[in-house]
Parts: C-alpha cells; sequence; structure tokens
C-alpha cells in the first residue's frame, strides 16, 4: 500500500521569537543609511534639542556603540526627507561629524507624521509644559483632520468626551488637563519660557506655575506684554487668584496698566519685600547701555556695594587719625 510523505514544516528561529507583526514590519521597513544633509527637520517642532548632560551622553554612546535604535523619515517632494522621529539623535551625530544616519522610511501622510512625531517624544522623561502644550495642539489638529472630534478652543473645564480624553490618557493627563495645556500656546514666548521655568526648580529664574499660567492666557497679547514688563522689573510673578482677577479684568474689558499694578502691588504671602525706586530718578543717574531691568538692577547692587566699601574705607582713615 502506497503510503503519502507528508512534510513537515517546523517553524525558524525568528518565527520563534518574534511577533507576526514585527515580522510583518520587518518585510516592509527595511533600514537604509541616509546622509544627515539630507534629512530636513520637522516643521514647527515642539520639542527643544539642547546641547545637555542628556545629550552629551547620547554623544558618548553613540560614539562608543553608534546609532543603535533608526530612526523614522519620510520623504519629501524634493528628494530629500523630514525627520519623523530622532531629532536628538541626529543632532548628536551632526556634533560627531556623522554623514549618514540609520533611517526607516515610511510613506506617511501629514496628519500621520504628526501623530507618530508626538508620540515618540512624548514617552521621554523629562517634558517641559512648553514642549508638552505645542505636540497637544498638534496631534490634537491631525486628529482632528482624520475626523475625530475636537475642539481647541474648548474652556478649561472641558468640553464632551472628544479625543483629547484618548490623547490624555496615554501621557497620564485627564481631558481637562490636555486642554489646559493646549491654551498655554495663547501665552506670549517669554511668559511661556516663565512657566517652563517653573519645574526646572532654579530659584535664580522667575516661574510661573501651570495653574495661573492658563488663567493668563486669556489676557490678550498687548496685556500679556504689560504684564511681562511688571513681572520684570518688580522680579515678582501672579498668584493663582491675582491671575483669576486679570483674567476676569480682561474678559470684562476693565484691564489697565494701573488695575494691574494696583492688583499685583498687593504683598502674597511669603513674599519677599521689594524695596521700589521710581524709574524717574533712576534714568538720570544709569547709564544708557543697560539693555533690562535685570541689568539696571545689577547696576545699582554693585553701584551700593561699592560705596559701601568706600564709606568702611572713610571710616577706616577717621579711626587712624
Amino acid at each position: 500500500m502506497a503510503t503519502t510523505e507528508r512534510k513537515m514544516h517546523l517553524p525558524s528561529i525568528d518565527d520563534l521569537f518574534t511577533t507576526q507583526e514585527e515580522r510583518n514590519n520587518a518585510n516592509l521597513e527595511k533600514i537604509i543609511n541616509i546622509k544627515i544633509s539630507d534629512i530636513e527637520d520637522f516643521p514647527e517642532h515642539p520639542f527643544k534639542v539642547d546641547i545637555n548632560n542628556e545629550m552629551q551622553e547620547m554623544i558618548d554612546s553613540i560614539k562608543e556603540k553608534g546609532v543603535l535604535v533608526p530612526t523614522i523619515v519620510r520623504q519629501k517632494d524634493n528628494g530629500k526627507y523630514e525627520m519623523i522621529s530622532g531629532h536628538r539623535r541626529k543632532k548628536a551625530s551632526e556634533l560627531l561629524n556623522l554623514e549618514t544616519l540609520p533611517c526607516i522610511v515610511k510613506d506617511l501622510t501629514n496628519d500621520e507624521a504628526t501623530i507618530i512625531m508626538v508620540d515618540s517624544n512624548l514617552q521621554r522623561e523629562k517634558i517641559l509644559p512648553s514642549e508638552k502644550a505645542f505636540a497637544y495642539k498638534m496631534k490634537m489638529e491631525a486628529l482632528g483632520h482624520q475626523g475625530k472630534r475636537n475642539d481647541l478652543t474648548s474652556c478649561q473645564l472641558g468640553t464632551k468626551l472628544s479625543s483629547a480624553e484618548e490623547l490624555g490618557k496615554g501621557f497620564g493627563d485627564s481631558e481637562r488637563q490636555v486642554y489646559r495645556y493646549i491654551r498655554l500656546t495663547y501665552l506670549i514666548p517669554k511668559l511661556l519660557e516663565f512657566v517652563d521655568n517653573s519645574i526646572i526648580k532654579d530659584k535664580e529664574l522667575l516661574s510661573i506655575a501651570l495653574s495661573p499660567a492658563v488663567e493668563i492666557s486669556y489676557l490678550t497679547e498687548e496685556e500679556q506684554k504689560c504684564l511681562l514688563d511688571y513681572i520684570e522689573f518688580n522680579q515678582i510673578t501672579p498668584s493663582q487668584s491675582q491671575a483669576i482677577e486679570l483674567k476676569e479684568m480682561s474678559l470684562g474689558k476693565k484691564f489697565t496698566v494701573e488695575n494691574m499694578e494696583m492688583l499685583l502691588d498687593k504683598e502674597k504671602p511669603n513674599q519677599t519685600p521689594k524695596l521700589k525706586v521710581s524709574m524717574n530718578r533712576l534714568s538720570n543717574v544709569l547709564p544708557k547701555t543697560l539693555r533690562n531691568d535685570r541689568e539696571r538692577e545689577e547696576y545699582v547692587i554693585k553701584a551700593v556695594e561699592f560705596y559701601d566699601k568706600y564709606q568702611k574705607k572713610i571710616k577706616e582713615k577717621i579711626h587712624e587719625r
């Protein structure tokens, strides 16, 4: 009796230790080395690429082992490439004078590229409020283009269920918190810098916490500039209650420099007392080359220190007689 020979198809080592999705991706995605000079940054990339300790660690790692994780790019119509994920790896490689970068080239729409760019960067351990603010806004707009419900003009308390809830869950923020971060994008750059300072924990830097910053974001651009002038001159920032009152002034069309100063001149609990001197008197004695209030303050302090030393020398000479 004839027997039928059956061939057994045993799984390969790759099949045993990878998922089907990984195998599919491996067949579709190829890693190629691309000239760094041919890779352009993502438009309006919201994440900072600073030359700091973390960057130095990345430089040292790439110098020793090379770029272990390939970047993600997409090809542009002009033949060059656009960075989606890997701006810091690209910068570190540039600082090492490397010519190429290992990349995975993906065929992505603008919205798909934005979503991948945001998701990959928000996984970082340290994210500044300004980075999260613009990243959330960009992804919300991309999801909106894809047909997801969202409302970027939502009030601080949020709206009905929307893509903001889904977006926030992925990064530990509530729907309401997502909208609060997005409100920060309405701040002028210098005030937004003060919000970033709030997590840097440097006592020498002026800082504004998230909650008062959200309230301040409702001020007009001109009103925010007036507030910035007051903050830089007096070296103090509004409390939460003061920020709420400033917002109410603005919405009620009652915001004036006089009303703002009257409100902010009220001393807050634990506030370090400030010595106020008329700028009219100071302008007659300060050099015109001083560019801002910080330089003027430093000049005055050094002048007082010099005068104090001068007075001590006079007293010493009197005692010697």
